[in-house]
């Protein structure tokens, strides 16, 4: 198995680390952020711009691809590397959040999760072993176990249940890994209950998985209570594996997690507002349809280096929102992944120079204290 994770420093005044990661698609730093496109594509922009925007490593959905165009139909073309024109690490998240998502069109037993295609109405069973295969099949560098992701709030006998049958799951897909094959990450669930965190944790643990995700936050719970969760829950997780909470990506709850131990994050927060026209700055964010922007000839955000940035101004990106041009999306998207990626270089250099908690006092005090047009806190996903 080419997979390989090495820490290369820890923080001496948080649990924050820098690492990296090896693949057979290429190498990436963490902490890293990974764009999310869920149906091979990162809405709006080429491989190409994404390279050169400085992203590294992108996720896609097992749900989504196995549906459209197919798995199979994938593998024969070549893999989903080959298929997507990317040639750098992909992530296939198992596409147990989006089987949660909808709602009453799925049934869960033990064999697994019973659902209908959101496309077409059609009934599928998604088990375990499966899930894996369908990954092995789209030739993923990193892939995800099947979880249920429970909702909140739910009550102690249903997380306790689902939590068990989660580690249940786990141990099903872990009899698919091949020594050629993905690394196979597994999902530590438990709700907001520490006990079953813990039980959840030890469980994937002792089974020996190549890295650990934290799943069923940000789902609707409140933000301490989720660093709560999230701060006990990545101390019960081997030292020499890497970390990845699932879903949460506003840049202070990134930052936040990195400092408790988390290495891999994930999230559409960047480019679904970035096609609703809500863009990243270095002291929040800001709407830019709104009228105060129409003879504005500054850039988004002055501080930035972006191919946005240097050449258009809020006045321009204002009237392509809302003459609803397609450039907007582009020129918005470029920005704010540009805005990500470049905020997880300033923080793997923090840990590297051991100033985390500086940049992480400068970052706050930037959120406090916006210029007039930002909002400071963004939204969850």
């Amino acid at each position: 198995m080419a997979f390989k994770f090495e820490l290369i420093k820890k923080d001496p005044f948080s649990n924050a680390r820098l690492g990296e990661i090896k693949t057979a698609h290429g190498s990436f730093t963490t902490p890293a952020f990974l764009p999310v496109g869920t149906q091979g594509t990162i809405k709006s922009l080429t491989p190409e711009e994404l390279v050169e925007i400085g992203v590294e490593v992108i996720l896609g959905n097992t749900y989504h691809l196995y549906l459209r165009p197919g798995h199979e139909t994938i593998g024969k073309l070549g893999g989903l590397h080959k298929f997507i024109h990317w040639d750098q690490p992909i992530l296939t998240d198992s596409g147990g959040f989006q089987v949660y998502s909808l709602g009453g069109l799925r049934k869960i037993s033990e064999e697994g999760v019973t659902f209908q295609s959101h496309l077409d109405g059609s009934l599928h069973l998604l088990t375990p072993e499966r899930v894996m295969d369908i990954q092995k099949i789209l030739g993923t560098d990193i892939a995800m176990v099947l979880d249920e992701c429970v909702p909140y709030p739910s009550s102690y006998d249903y997380v306790k249940a689902s939590t068990s049958l989660t580690t249940r799951w786990a141990r099903r897909c872990l009899q698919r890994r091949e020594q050629e094959g993905p690394a196979f990450f597994a999902i530590v669930q438990g709700g907001m209950y520490r006990d079953l965190r813990e039980g959840s944790a030890q469980s994937l643990v002792e089974m020996d998985f190549e890295g650990y995700a934290v799943g069923g936050l940000s789902v609707g719970e409140p933000k301490s209570m989720m660093l709560d969760v999230l701060g006990w829950t990545t101390s019960l997780l081997p030292e020499l594996a890497p970390r990845y909470v699932m879903g949460v990506g506003a840049p202070e709850d990134i930052l936040g997690a990195v400092m408790l131990g988390i290495d891999l994050f994930d999230c559409v927060l960047p480019t679904r507002n970035a096609r609703n026209g809500t863009l990243f700055t270095h002291s929040g964010r800001i709407s830019i349809k709104q009228a105060q922007y129409a003879e504005d000839g500054r850039p988004i955000d002055e501080n930035c280096l972006c191919y946005t940035c240097r050449h258009y101004s809020r006045a321009y990106l204002r009237h392509l929102y809302l003459a609803n041009e397609i450039l907007s999306s582009r020129l918005n998207t470029t920005h704010n992944l540009f805005y990500y990626m470049n905020f997880m270089k300033r923080i793997q250099e923090a840990i590297r120079e051991n100033r985390l908690l500086e940049f992480h006092k400068a970052h706050a005090s930037n959120l406090r204290n916006p210029a007039s047009e930002c909002i400071a806190h963004p939204l969850h996903n």
